[in-house]
């Protein structure tokens, strides 16, 4: 269905599940609070707008359902989207080298 321009798309809602919420606190820990600030003003505001495109945003090759990873410097953030639904659901986050083992 088309939009009238100057229309605002509806953005997407985002989940964090606990895997996530134990990882992100796990980092905290170690990293002080630099991380949850890049995820509060760069990384969520771009999730909830457009999860599919963006310089850090790239689609897992091989992965069944339809896995995205988000980079923030030595960090991944991996996420699926329901696009029924508008929710990106954020599954974990983890250190680079450890990430895609």
């Amino acid at each position: 269905m088309p939009r009238a321009s100057g229309a605002a798309l509806s953005e997407y809602r985002l989940f964090e599940t606990e895997e996530f919420k134990r990882a992100n606190q796990a980092l905290a820990q170690r990293r002080g609070r630099s991380l949850e600030k890049k995820l509060t003003e760069y990384v969520y505001p771009q999730l909830r707008q457009e999860p599919h495109y963006g310089p850090n945003i790239k689609r897992l090759q091989g992965y069944d359902p339809l896995t995205w990873r988000y980079r923030i410097g030595a960090y991944r953030i991996f996420y699926l989207i329901d696009e029924a639904e508008q929710v990106v659901f954020i599954l974990t986050i983890d250190d680079r080298k450890d990430a895609y083992r």
